[in-house]
C-alpha cells in the first residue's frame, strides 16, 4: 500500500507548523490515483452531482437515536467550537445542522476597520499567488486553469490577465458561510456547470487544475465605487466540491437577518455573509486585478517555507505552503495611487469630506 505524503500548514497567530489530519485521505487518494487530467466514465460517476447528493444525505442528514450526543461528540474530535455558535448545542441534531452552523462572527471574528482591505471571505487555508499575463495558460502552481475557471465571458477574463490570485480551502470542520472580502457593487454573477471532485491536497495534484473543472459559481464585484474597497475588479469563485453539490447565495447585511440572492446591481458590504456551501469540502478562489493589492507579508513568507512538508510543494516542485485563516481576518490592502486617485471612483480626500 502506497505510503501518504502527510500535509502541512501554518498556523497563522502561532505561525506553528500543524500536521492536517485530512478526512478519508486514503480513499479519496486512491479514488484519485486512478485518474488523471481527462476523467473516464468511473471518475466521471464518482465525482458526479447526482453520487455527491447522495453520500451528502448519507453522511449530514441520516440521524438515527442519540444523534445529537454523536454530532457533539464529532464537533469535539474535530476541535469546533461550538460557543461559538448561535444557537445552542443542543440545536445541532445532525451533521448537517453542525456543518450548516451560524457563529456570533461579530464578535468571534474580528475585522480590520481600514475599508480599503481585503478580508478572508471563509475559515479556511489560503495559499496565494500571481497569475500569467496570458489567462489561457494554466498557472504554474497548477491549482485551477484562470481561463476555464472563470468560464464563457472574456471580457472578465481579459480584466484579470497578470493579476494575483487567493485560494482558500475549507475542510469539513470549518464553518461554513462564506463572507464578502471587499465592498462593491456587483456587476456579474453567474454558475458554471462542472464535476464535484474532491479539494484533498492529494487529489489536486493527481488531476491538476481542478478547482476549474468543478461546478461554481462567479460574482463580480466593482470595488471602484462610492463606499466600495478601491481596488478595482474582483472576481470571487465558489467552487463546490465532493459532498457538496451547490452553493447557496444568502447575502445578509445585518448579521444573518433577511437573507437575500445576489444579483447584478446590489452594494455588498465587507465582512457580511454572502452565501452557504452545502456540506462537504469546498473552495473560494480570488482573484485581483494587477497592481491593485499587495498580500499580508506573513502569507508571502508562510507560502514560500521550505520546512514545511505540503503535499502542493512536493507535487509542484517549489514551496507552496497554506496558511490558516479565519473568516473576516486581513489578506491584502489596497496599493495606493500616487495622487491618492481611485480609478472610476473619487479621490481619497474627497473619500474624507463626504
Amino acid at each position: 500500500m502506497t505510503r501518504l505524503i502527510p500535509h502541512q500548514y501554518v498556523e497563522r497567530p502561532t505561525r506553528r507548523v500543524v500536521t492536517e489530519k485530512i478526512f478519508g485521505d486514503r480513499l479519496i487518494n486512491a479514488v484519485y490515483g486512478l485518474t488523471n487530467e481527462t476523467p473516464g466514465h468511473m471518475f466521471r460517476l464518482l465525482t458526479s452531482p447526482r453520487l455527491t447528493d447522495a453520500i451528502g444525505f448519507l453522511v449530514y442528514d441520516v440521524c438515527p437515536p442519540g444523534s445529537g450526543r454523536r454530532v457533539r461528540r464529532a464537533a469535539e474530535r474535530m476541535g469546533v467550537n461550538l460557543s461559538e455558535c448561535l444557537e445552542p448545542a443542543e440545536a445541532l441534531s445532525s451533521m448537517r445542522n453542525l456543518f450548516q452552523r451560524k457563529i456570533r462572527y461579530w464578535i468571534y471574528r474580528p475585522m480590520d476597520p481600514d475599508p480599503r482591505t481585503v478580508v478572508s471571505p471563509a475559515d479556511a487555508r489560503v495559499i496565494i499567488g500571481d497569475m500569467p499575463a496570458a489567462l489561457g495558460l494554466p498557472i504554474k502552481e497548477k491549482f485551477f486553469n484562470a481561463d476555464e475557471l472563470i468560464g464563457d465571458r472574456g471580457s472578465w477574463r481579459a480584466a484579470f490577465a497578470g493579476g494575483t490570485y487567493a485560494l482558500f480551502r475549507l475542510t469539513p470542520d470549518k464553518y461554513h458561510y462564506n463572507h464578502v472580502p471587499v465592498s462593491g457593487i456587483v456587476l456579474d454573477r453567474y454558475a458554471v456547470d462542472g464535476y464535484c471532485c474532491s479539494c484533498n491536497p492529494g487529489a489536486v495534484v493527481k488531476l491538476v487544475t481542478s478547482h476549474s473543472k468543478n461546478r461554481r459559481v462567479v460574482t463580480i464585484i466593482d470595488t471602484d465605487v462610492a463606499d466600495g474597497s478601491g481596488i478595482g475588479l474582483v472576481a470571487m469563485v465558489e467552487v463546490v466540491a465532493m459532498m457538496i453539490g451547490r452553493v447557496e447565495q444568502c447575502y445578509s447585511e445585518e448579521r444573518y437577518d433577511h437573507p437575500v440572492d445576489v444579483c447584478p446591481g446590489m452594494f455588498l458590504k465587507r465582512g457580511r455573509p454572502k452565501s452557504l456551501y452545502y456540506p462537504g469540502s469546498s473552495t473560494d478562489v480570488l482573484l485581483f486585478q494587477k497592481g491593485r493589492i499587495g498580500f499580508c507579508e506573513d502569507l508571502i513568507q508562510n507560502r514560500d517555507r521550505s520546512d514545511v512538508t505540503s503535499r502542493y510543494s512536493v507535487g509542484f516542485g517549489r514551496p507552496l505552503v497554506e496558511t490558516d485563516v479565519r473568516v473576516r481576518s486581513l489578506i491584502a490592502r489596497a496599493i495606493p495611487f500616487p495622487d491618492g486617485r481611485r480609478p472610476n471612483g473619487p479621490t481619497d480626500n474627497q473619500k474624507a469630506s463626504e
